[in-house]
């Protein structure tokens, strides 16, 4: 099963249909790497109250699009899509290698046009943590991820499974968008199939210039 699998009414904490919402607990081991964007947010507060800075927390999920330059750790989708294109292998690493996992990707300019309207909205939102992704609408396994780039490029790239788990893998995550849209009435609003396309073409037109870097 790769979707969400939550009734409609099911919630608990820090949890909804929607997806993970900003209270959920984050205590317990966090990898080196969510440990240092925790410990951000620590510092940003502390800013915020010693010197009087004005700042806002958004915790981002995946952002995709054009000008991403993705790779093995880090912009999935465009790491995804590159391999596709320009040709190379893949993996399906963690959840012992299903490509079950579950994510959400947030376009690019979704996310300019909400730090935009951060900006000009500071003295409201001042302090604020949010959840920002793209939300349930644009979940995907890595398994649906493959078919729909794999459709886009008319192209079919093997993927290896590889079984073994690490401690710090999270198998599901969905922003919950409900706080920021209440508070700013910012909600994405490019699809799944937006992001793709819009990258798959990025990458196409300038295939010149990305395949000895994307491709390599």
């Amino acid at each position: 099963e790769t979707r969400f699998d939550f009734e409609k009414d099911n919630a608990g904490p820090g949890y909804s249909f929607e997806g993970i919402r900003e209270e959920f607990n984050l205590n317990g081991m966090r990898s080196l790497y969510g440990a240092t964007k925790l410990s951000s947010e620590h510092l940003v507060h502390e800013y915020i109250d010693m010197f009087d800075i004005k700042a806002v927390i958004n915790r981002f999920g995946i952002i995709a699009g054009p000008w991403q330059m993705g790779k093995m750790d880090q912009g999935l989708v465009g790491y995804w899509i590159a391999k596709h294109l320009y040709g190379g292998s893949l993996k399906f690493f963690g959840y012992k290698g299903s490509g079950k996992q579950l994510r959400d990707a947030l376009h690019i300019d979704d996310l300019c046009d909400l730090v935009l309207y951060e900006l000009c909205h500071m003295d409201q939102l001042n302090g604020k943590v949010f959840n920002v992704g793209g939300g349930r609408d644009n979940a995907f396994s890595l398994l649906e991820l493959t078919q729909e780039v794999q459709q886009l490029s008319a192209k079919q790239l093997h993927v290896t499974p590889v079984p073994q788990e690490q401690r710090a893998d999270i198998r599901m995550y969905i922003s919950d968008n409900t706080y920021i849209k209440k508070e700013t009435g910012w909600y994405p609003k490019r699809s799944l199939r937006d992001i793709l396309e819009d990258t798959y073409e990025w990458m196409k037109n300038h295939e010149e210039q990305l395949k000895g870097v994307l491709g390599a």
